[in-house]
């Protein structure tokens, strides 16, 4: 049975994501009022992804996937996923684990 984030653990993720992640992909202050971040928390795993208009129609938003870490708590690592064109999530095979969320979150902008 997949064990789903604790309140505390959410907390301590979203502080992790904010310094060595978010703090240094935001877009300029001019843009924030159309283009934000975003990260959603489902079981084991952590989606990241910014919000931001659709080139057609400005008026309507589109969410863009990033990237996906999901926490084994078995093995005590975070595995890492990106997103194909067909939607499907697939594991990021250049370093698929990392033995914290800091660290996988270094490895997604490489």
């Amino acid at each position: 049975m997949i064990r789903a984030f604790t309140a505390p653990e959410i907390a301590e993720d979203t502080l992790t994501l904010e310094e060595p992640f978010w703090a240094h992909r935001r877009p300029p202050l001019h843009l924030r009022d159309r283009v934000r971040e975003g990260q959603r928390f489902a079981d084991q795993a952590i989606e990241l992804f910014m919000v931001r208009p659709v080139l057609e129609r400005p008026s309507e938003p589109i969410e863009d996937s990033i990237a996906k870490v999901t926490y084994l708590r078995s093995k005590g690592v975070w595995q890492l996923f990106w997103k194909r064109a067909d939607g499907k999530w697939r594991r990021y095979q250049a370093q698929p684990e990392a033995e914290s969320l800091a660290v996988a979150l270094a490895i997604i902008p490489e």
